[in-house]
């Protein structure tokens, strides 16, 4: 695999995972997990993260 088709492939990696953070951070299930969890504020970058570690670790169950 040629690098630039590399480059290419993390820049559409990012941008997916740009739009999918913008669509989880409007969710109403987002927003009640933040307000359920009131904690500091932090980038939502993280959040989203954390988010769905904790939405995977339930469905784990």
């Amino acid at each position: 695999m040629a690098m630039s088709t590399i480059s290419s492939g993390l820049g559409k990696d990012q941008e997916i995972w740009n739009n999918l953070k913008k669509a989880i951070a409007k969710s109403s299930g987002f927003k009640q997990w933040q307000q359920e969890k009131q904690s500091a504020p932090t980038e939502t970058d993280e959040q989203v993260r954390e988010y769905l570690r904790s939405t995977l670790e339930t469905l784990a169950y």
